[in-house]
């Protein structure tokens, strides 16, 4: 190969380096895509699990009273008709 060819040759590849490794939609922005699509897998792993949680719960709420009952005790303080409530306080805290 003839010099101005070899010149050539290099002056493209270190124009092609550059484009790669330091403009804004080379390497570093690779980078940045990278992150957001990690980052977004995780949220929607997080938020597939939660939907399965919600679904078990609505699946127990519409299948049974039993759920809906334990639910309103624990949540509303409800009783039954003839069922006497019981609180009891610990006094640890004052000793």
């Amino acid at each position: 190969m003839s010099k101005p060819v070899v010149i050539l040759l290099a002056v493209l590849l270190v124009f092609l380096q550059y484009r790669i490794w330091l403009t804004h939609d080379g390497l570093p922005s690779l980078l940045r895509l990278h992150q957001s699509v990690e980052k977004q897998q995780r949220d929607n792993d997080q938020l597939k699990e939660r939907n399965q949680v919600l679904s078990a719960e609505v699946k127990d709420l519409k299948s049974g009273l039993e759920a809906l009952e334990e639910r309103a005790r624990s949540e509303l303080g409800m009783v039954k008709p003839g069922e006497t409530f019981f609180q009891i306080i610990d006094n640890d805290h004052e000793q």
